[in-house]
């Protein structure tokens, strides 16, 4: 087989394009997410080379498999099992990083951060926008936070809820926070654990459910515009949201979104499709999906349900 110092595979810088349409299964690309971006790709045995990367890269072994991976980045050798959970970290601006892959690995998941996510702003401690760069340059590990946040991401690649993009991006923050907390060059006195795990007061709740009720249908219900209707930190935001109303603001907006969708269905004067581009899906199909599994029913079915009486 080809090994690392052999002619490799050429990749382009974009994330979309640098590892080729070849073993692509699923990509966020189709489920309009911001914030964080991710393609659920299988790889062939062999050498695939990337170049320096403008944003953050995680990678996550989806699925066991008897390969062995061989990574090479800036000098340092490192060579690792590709079991279930098993982590590649390789933080924005890496240097060429040359991979190479003993045996086939039918599920790996890429995740891509912006630098924003570890911004000030985003994590509510004083880190600036030094935090991507303070990043460490990691050998494969494994880290049950970072795995379970990767098999939830795949999970809505699957299977697309009514608050999709809401959960990558609460994903995408909670994956921020734990690289800037447990594998950067941040001093202690910047732990993450300095956060509050107090939930929102009532005030703040209130505006944030009344943001929600207003903007289910085509609304901007993004982490970082909820948080900033609370005034605070997205990552702050997140756990004092879940502290208070017992659901994450993922949950809370999918369970609302399917109960307006009953509305609307029982008002009978748009079409499935119509409902799905309101509410956000991606496809006609997501919606029935999602709709299936919070109720039991297609939206079909709950529409004629209704029109018998």
């Amino acid at each position: 087989m080809d090994s690392i110092g052999d002619e490799s595979i050429g990749v382009r810088e974009h994330r979309f394009e640098k590892y080729g349409a070849e073993g692509l299964i699923a990509s966020s690309v189709d489920f309009g997410w911001s914030g964080l971006s991710a393609e659920l790709r299988a790889h062939g045995r062999g050498v695939i080379t990337k170049s320096t990367m403008p944003e953050t890269e995680v990678c996550v072994a989806i699925c066991p498999s008897d390969s062995v991976v061989t990574r090479l980045i800036g000098g340092v050798v490192d060579r690792a099992l590709a079991e279930r959970g098993t982590i590649w970290l390789s933080p924005a601006g890496s240097k060429e990083v040359h991979v190479d892959i003993a045996a086939p690995l039918p599920q790996m998941l890429h995740m891509y951060l912006p630098a924003r996510h570890f911004s000030a702003e985003s994590l509510g401690i004083d880190v600036g926008y030094s935090a991507p760069g303070s990043l460490r340059y990691q050998r494969s590990f494994q880290d049950p936070l970072v795995a379970e946040i990767a098999f939830a991401i795949v999970s809505e690649m699957r299977t697309q809820t009514a608050g999709g993009r809401l959960l990558a991006e609460t994903l995408a923050v909670s994956l921020a926070a734990r690289l800037a907390h447990s594998h950067s060059g941040l001093s202690p006195d910047k732990d993450l654990e300095q956060l509050s795990h107090q939930g929102l007061d009532r005030r703040r709740l209130a505006r944030v459910r009344e943001y929600i009720d207003a903007n289910l249908e085509g609304g901007n219900l993004t982490i970082a515009r909820l948080a900033k209707v609370a005034s605070l930190s997205q990552f702050h935001f997140a756990r004092a949201f879940k502290a208070a109303v017992g659901k994450s603001p993922h949950q809370y907006v999918s369970g609302h979104r399917l109960e307006h969708a009953k509305v609307l269905l029982r008002r009978g004067d748009q079409s499935l499709l119509d409902i799905a581009v309101a509410l956000n899906f991606s496809s006609q199909a997501n919606f029935t999906r999602a709709f299936r599994k919070g109720t039991g029913m297609t939206p079909g079915q709950y529409r004629r349900s209704f029109e018998r009486y």
